[in-house]
């Protein structure tokens, strides 16, 4: 493996949303710490060698994050966040989603290569109160961190920071012959990283934190945990790292600068390991890292910091001597010529705060944006239109296909951007070239994911078609009908509905 050490965040400093002019600053919670909360995996319904049955129920309940009352929460099979789901690259998988909560929700299947819309779970597959839906697919991807969230645009953000985000695991042979830590809750252990503000009664109010350029909060939540600690008892800890903000940007690095190495990104395990002092994630993107606690004795501690703020504490045991050491190839990326004659797909990303748009558009359910016929490959140039004065990364995510970044500006992308991506940063005045191949059919999203942002139209459809069905025909959702089962939920006349990402519509003169 190659001794270069990477040592700053790749992104530009101008756009760290540290100057955003809404900035809400990480604050060191005053509460004792807590142990981490890993959250256990969940237990199949029923198993065979071909297929595997799961039921997911997103259900209200109450948390206790800090002393005094509990939390309202929603959560998946959980009181908040989720039950972690494994799925096995071939198996045939069955999930009945049941939705226990008072409003319509989607169970979005977050870097899952699956067949959309309904499959994939983005808006136009509702999952009413007190009903339940099936969904059935075989998996065909390689090992990754993946993660299930909701979608119900223009909801999504609000039903997110009520705590709908789960991880989600995909394995298979290739990955479980690589000398990784894979003891779940021992040496494999999720980092889920959130912030949130308390209100009265230790209560969240999304609306009253309400920021069209992304919610953000003072406290640090990892896995549902404020200020956790974390016991170490191996020598080498594999930390799957989730991006799980509304809006937050992560700036990860340990106590005494100790290097780790990024193993993986979004869609899986990378083509070779990459060792960093430092770590930016952009909402939504995954990175899975090895540490080695090698240098440090019973009793010390080792503290991962987001900026200058500690997020978990690593209280260090004994533990057994590890040898091992990690190959400099870790596995093939299929790198697909490009389709002759295919144009470069130009994508825009414009505007902040309620003015947010892709290709001069805010989003409509029911207009197709563009077309990709399943199979070809395309260039995608992504521009963020922002200016580096004042402007912000939006990241860009792409429902039903893992990418490859192939440029940034015409130059090489980060030495960690190398592997499959659902979802890439992209800094003010930059233009992201990636490659793009669809393998299902279907309508698929595409968006910025700071959650607010999408709510507030930055969002577009295309559909991936075949040759023997060039044009299918979907059911749509559309916004009077998710307005009128909104009001009827919440008993509120449709005048007095509210929901933030319909401001940016209003005050743009704009209609869904």
């Amino acid at each position: 493996m190659s001794d270069k050490v990477y040592t700053d965040y790749f992104f530009d400093e101008p756009a760290f949303n540290t100057h955003d002019g809404g900035y809400v600053p990480l604050e060191e919670a005053k509460v004792p710490q807590q142990p981490l909360n890993v959250p256990p995996l969940l237990k199949p319904d029923k198993e065979t060698a071909t297929d595997t049955y799961y039921t997911v129920v997103a259900q209200t309940g109450e948390t206790q994050f800090l002393p005094g009352a509990k939390t309202k929460t929603w959560g998946y099979n959980n009181s908040v966040l989720g039950q972690t789901i494994v799925f096995e690259k071939g198996k045939h998988i069955h999930v009945t989603l049941k939705n226990e909560l008072p409003e319509l929700t989607t169970f979005h299947w977050h870097g899952l290569n699956v067949i959309g819309p309904y499959v994939d779970g983005g808006c136009h597959a509702p999952v009413y109160p007190g009903k339940s839906s099936q969904i059935d697919f075989t998996l065909d991807q390689p090992a990754a961190t993946v993660w299930l969230h909701a979608h119900p645009c223009p909801e999504t953000a609000a039903q997110v920071y009520h705590g709908l985000a789960a991880m989600v695991l995909v394995k298979d042979e290739v990955e479980a012959k690589l000398p990784f830590p894979r003891n779940w809750g021992i040496d494999d252990i999720p980092l889920i990283l959130q912030d949130r503000r308390f209100h009265e009664n230790n209560q969240w109010d999304y609306r009253a934190d309400y920021d069209p350029d992304g919610v953000q909060g003072p406290t640090a939540l990892i896995n549902g945990t404020v200020n956790p600690y974390f016991d170490v008892t191996t020598q080498r800890l594999r930390l799957r790292i989730l991006d799980g903000a509304n809006r937050r940007e992560w700036r990860l690095h340990f106590s005494d600068d100790l290097a780790f190495t990024q193993i993986g990104s979004d869609g899986g395990i990378m083509p070779a390991p990459v060792k960093l002092t430092k770590l930016m994630l952009t909402c939504a993107e995954r990175a899975e890292v090895i540490v080695d606690f090698s240098q440090y004795k019973p009793g010390d501690e080792v503290t991962l910091y987001s900026d200058d703020v500690p997020l978990v504490r690593f209280r260090v045991h004994q533990f057994a001597t590890d040898e091992t050491q990690l190959p400099e190839h870790l596995v093939d990326i299929a790198d697909p010529t490009v389709t002759p004659g295919l144009p470069v797909r130009k994508v825009v990303m414009s505007g902040m705060d309620e003015e947010v748009m892709i290709d001069g558009k805010k989003f409509a359910m029911q207009r197709i944006d563009a077309r990709q016929k399943v199979g070809d490959v395309q260039y995608w140039d992504i521009t963020n239109t922002n200016t580096m004065n004042g402007g912000m990364v939006h990241p860009f995510h792409m429902h039903g296909t893992q990418f490859t970044v192939i440029s940034r500006n015409g130059h090489e992308p980060y030495p960690n951007e190398h592997g499959y991506k659902d979802t890439v940063g992209v800094n003010p005045g930059e233009t992201v070239r990636i490659k793009v191949k669809f393998d299902l059919p279907g309508l698929y999203m595409y968006h910025c994911h700071i959650i607010e942002h999408e709510d507030g139209g930055m969002m577009a459809q295309i559909l991936a078609y075949t040759a023997a069905d060039p044009n299918p025909s979907y059911k749509l959702m559309d916004m009077d009908t998710m307005m009128q089962a909104l009001s009827e939920e919440r008993g509120v006349p449709m005048d007095q509905l509210w929901m933030g990402g319909m401001e940016s519509y209003a005050k743009m003169g704009m209609k869904m």
